[in-house]
């Protein structure tokens, strides 16, 4: 699929991904790539250094036997041998298949044999240790590289020894390769966690990611020249798109050292222009800021200031005059409050974005008074990350902004947000699934309930589907730890609670016939509400709870439990006819409990 747009000035205005970095390589030749940081110094590496490195990737793959069309997974950390590594296996005509460095064997074990993947690349030996440990489940897999090879690596080859060998291929060889490539191909599978069951494969062509690519440069999404920081992990499609616009435009990423706790010191060290966050580590830098400045002033007084901003930035982006009293009131607050927000982005952010979850209309505000914009906007895996977007000309706090040019929102009659575009998916790699993420007459069905504004502004107001979304933007499947936790003799149900949470919790009620019996036994009270309290009975279920955390990475993990002192029923309106547990309804109804967790 061609891309209607023209190219923005400055961009490649590649046909696909596939020949994006050639022509970045040459076009972008000596500006700033990438920086990272090699001990205390912030090293750049330009583009047309990247484009080498890349080049001989992509030979290297070839070398090793990669057919155009091939799947190649990636499972490392976000850091600039990812970038390297996806560009070079995209230059070879192989299928990016991004794999979670904090995923466990068994979930690697899942992305790698459902995609077929012929190659993985690597991190580190502790990375190539989870795909060794699986392995004999993966009969397509026949390569696996490794980025550094310290340590117990096994039979991984080193990707120093795999760029050796591009160099001794003719690059004729790697530009026959990715420009054979169309739009239709496939760019990239995704591996997205659905309502039920593993996650599916999204599979995104070229022509797919290129669209988006577009349809953000009309907006100015991201322009020529931007610094951008870079802590999302690159397995994910937000920091994908950010990757991809960065690379064509020619502006440059800032890679972190992949320690949270200094996320904030190396903004402030890189001082980027651009941001892309999840709300979670907005959340932190607003308590972080407004601690400091509510030990000056009464909440009163800061939300006048706050509105006073917004009010102030509204008139700057509309060209209207200040009135004098409202220039001195706001350049006040500004020298002695928003100046010291400002630096907590490093000082010279133009904007930032915000995505994968929703976030507090409060926060947006806040930040916007301070003259650090973070705009909201709304996608999914499926429509190739985004189809609605907020710019600083054009937003509307509350809502995740209006469609991309090109993108088409409708709300169907049950509420649910139907989306059309070039930038919509081709479906599961090896799953028709008819429910969420359908695709009918060019519509792809979100599974998000929302609205439309007079104005093309969209409002989400919730999810047809179950799927959690934490503060921190990981998609989460509650049904797979609740049933492995209902394989526990002591537990009759289990309901995992996290949206727009920092961790998973869970609430799970006993099995009355299991649990009494062991009770007798122990000469201990009968009644459920009692066993709820008792310590030995808090054990059995931590016990159950730590067995069914090992099958998932860190961030899926549950963290804590309550136990509630009745079982779930079909009377009280829990539980359907059939059994299964009404989601919304115990989430309203002990609103208190799951409270309760987090504010231990």
């Amino acid at each position: 699929m061609e891309t209607n747009f023209e190219p923005v000035e400055g961009s490649t205005g590649s046909r696909t991904i596939a020949d994006l970095m050639a022509i970045a390589a040459v076009k972008h030749a000596d500006k700033v790539a990438v920086r990272h940081k090699v001990g205390d110094l912030w090293v750049d590496v330009t583009y047309a250094e990247v484009g080498l490195i890349v080049s001989e990737i992509g030979r290297g793959l070839i070398a090793l036997g990669v057919q155009s069309g091939d799947r190649v997974a990636i499972l490392c950390e976000t850091r600039p041998e990812w970038t390297y590594a996806d560009f070079g296996v995209t230059s070879a005509g192989a299928v990016v298949v991004p794999v979670y460095p904090t995923n466990s064997p068994q979930e690697c074990e899942w992305v790698v044999g459902n995609s077929e993947a012929i190659a993985v690349i690597c991190e580190d030996a502790r990375q190539v240790a989870k795909i060794v440990e699986v392995r004999e489940r993966l009969p397509n897999l026949t390569t696996i590289i490794v980025v550094d090879p310290s340590g117990d690596v096994g039979d991984a080859i080193a990707m120093d020894e795999v760029r050796t060998k591009g160099r001794q291929l003719e690059l004729s060889e790697l530009t026959a390769r990715y420009s054979a490539i169309t739009p239709e191909d496939p760019f990239t599978f995704i591996y997205t966690s659905g309502t039920t069951g593993p996650p599916k494969g999204c599979v995104l062509t070229h022509g797919n990611y290129r669209s988006v690519i577009s349809m953000s440069e009309s907006l100015n999404v991201l322009s020529e020249g931007e610094d951008v920081y870079l802590f999302l992990p690159l397995a994910h499609a937000f920091a994908i798109l950010i990757q991809l616009l960065s690379f064509d435009l020619g502006s440059s990423i800032a890679y972190w050292t992949g320690d949270p706790q200094k996320i904030v010191a190396e903004l402030i060290e890189t001082k980027p222009t651009y941001f892309p966050s999840v709300p979670r580590i907005f959340e932190k830098l607003y308590t972080l800021a407004s601690k400091a400045i509510l030990a000056k002033m009464s909440p009163d007084q800061f939300a006048e200031m706050v509105a006073m901003g917004v009010k102030v930035r509204d008139m700057q982006i509309r060209g209207e005059e200040l009135p004098g009293p409202l220039i001195a009131a706001f350049a006040s607050a500004d020298e002695q409050v928003f100046a010291n927000v400002r630096a907590l982005f490093g000082g010279n952010l133009r904007q930032a974005v915000t995505g994968a979850a929703p976030i507090s209309k409060e926060i947006l505000e806040f930040f916007y008074a301070a003259g650090v914009p973070v705009l909201e906007g709304y996608g999914m895996t499926e429509t190739a990350t985004v189809a609605t977007y907020s710019t600083i000309e054009h937003h509307r706090f509350g809502t995740v902004g209006r469609p991309l040019p090109g993108c088409e929102v409708k709300i169907a009659s049950d509420g649910e947000i139907l989306i059309k575009g070039a930038n919509i998916f081709r479906g599961y790699y090896k799953n028709d699934d008819a429910s969420f993420g359908a695709v009918i007459d060019g519509w792809l069905h979100t599974g998000d309930l929302g609205s439309v504004d007079g104005d093309g502004y969209v409002k989400i107001t919730g999810r047809k589907k179950d799927i959690i979304i934490t503060a921190g933007g990981k998609n989460l499947t509650p049904a797979n730890v609740e049933n492995d936790l209902k394989q526990s003799r002591w537990i009759s149900q289990a309901v995992m609670h996290g949206d727009r949470r920092p961790y998973p919790v869970v609430l799970v009620t006993l099995d009355s016939d299991e649990i009494t019996a062991w009770a007798t036994e122990q000469g201990l009270p009968l009644e459920i509400a009692a066993l709820a309290q008792e310590p030995r009975v808090r054990a059995m279920i931590q016990e159950a709870l730590d067995s069914a955390n090992q099958k998932y990475a860190n961030v899926e993990q549950v963290k804590k439990f309550a136990i509630l002192d009745h079982d779930l029923t079909q009377e009280t309106g829990e539980l359907t006819p059939t059994l299964k547990v009404k989601r919304n309804v115990v989430n309203e109804k002990y609103a208190a409990i799951f409270d309760a967790l987090y504010d231990e």
